[in-house]
This record gives C-alpha cells, structure tokens and sequence, in this order.
C-alpha cells in the first residue's frame, strides 16, 4: 500500500502540474486570438488603399442618416434611418486622371437577391461605392427586376469617411 500511495502522490502532482500549463498555454491562446480578431477603424482613403493593397479583408458599414440622399439628382430633406454593410472583395482604384478623374478613387460594388422591402416579390439590391482621396463617398443604391433588369428604385447618397472626428456616415473597418 505504501508503494501505491507514493505513486499516486507523485503522478497527482505531475498531473497537476501539466493540467496548470496546458491551462496557461490555452489562456494565452485565446486572449491572443480574440484581440487579434477585434475590427480596427480605417479613418481615410490612404489607410483603406494600404488596407486593400496588402490584402486585408475591409468592411464597409454606412449609417444612411448621416449622409445626404439625393432621388433623380435631387436633394431630399432627410435620409432614412436605415444602415447596411458590405466587404470589399472586388474593387478598381483609378489614380488621377486614370479616366478624367481629378483626384484618385477606388469603387466597388455588389448585389443580392433580397424579399423586396417596398413592394412585392424579390428585387436584386445594387450597390455601388466610390471613395475619392479626399474622403468624400458616393452610394448608389438600385433595385432591379430580376426578370428584366428594369429598374425599380434607383438614388444615391453622399457622404464621407468617418474619421472618428466628424458625422460621416461611412465607417471602415480592417
């Protein structure tokens, strides 16, 4: 019995002592691995283009409240209160002058088939974003048939770059 006892004690404690560091190894771990999955704010058009160009997943997230919305290229009174988000998977970046443009852009754009919100059936949902270097957006917004294309609802809404410092409307994240 004593021999037993010694064992137990001392593979007890070495059990111990191995449950402690795979406890501390694990902690680590995990600490490490959800501060580096949390978003970071890309506060200007020179961090987005870094961002995109060394290939870092970005997200766009637009809060339409703060940004002016414009129907047949005519300024409404208010937006709707209504906020959408979309990853850039696909862009195209124009330096000055690249097609008439004064200042450098990058757009992008996607579409879904979306249970129409301001009517029957089902609608594609377009949209489409352009960031100029000097921060300012342009979102356009289309609803399409998607028997015939034709469009439904088509407005745009302008806004820019939220710094952390102004109200725009258009926040960027890494």
């Amino acid at each position: 019995m004593g021999y037993y006892k010694y064992i137990v004690r001392h593979v007890h404690k070495d059990l111990l002592f191995i449950a402690r560091r795979i406890l501390i190894v694990f902690i680590l771990f995990t600490t490490g691995f959800v501060s580096s999955a949390q978003s970071k704010q890309i506060l200007n058009f020179d961090e987005l283009m870094q961002s995109l160009n060394s290939g870092e997943k970005v997200r766009v997230v637009m809060h339409y409240a703060q940004c002016k919305l414009f129907i047949d290229n005519k300024e409404q009174s208010s937006a709707p209160d209504a906020v959408s988000g979309m990853e850039i998977n696909t862009y195209e970046y124009f330096a000055p002058g690249a097609a008439r443009n004064k200042l450098a852009f990058v757009v992008f754009s996607d579409s879904k088939l979306i249970s129409n919100p301001k009517g029957k059936g089902y609608v594609y949902n377009y949209g489409k974003v352009r960031i100029n270097s000097d921060n300012s957006v342009k979102i356009t917004a289309r609803y399409l048939n998607p028997k015939n294309f034709k469009v439904l609802m088509d407005e745009y809404f302008e806004s820019e770059i939220n710094d952390g410092k102004n109200n725009g409307g258009v926040y960027l994240y890494k």
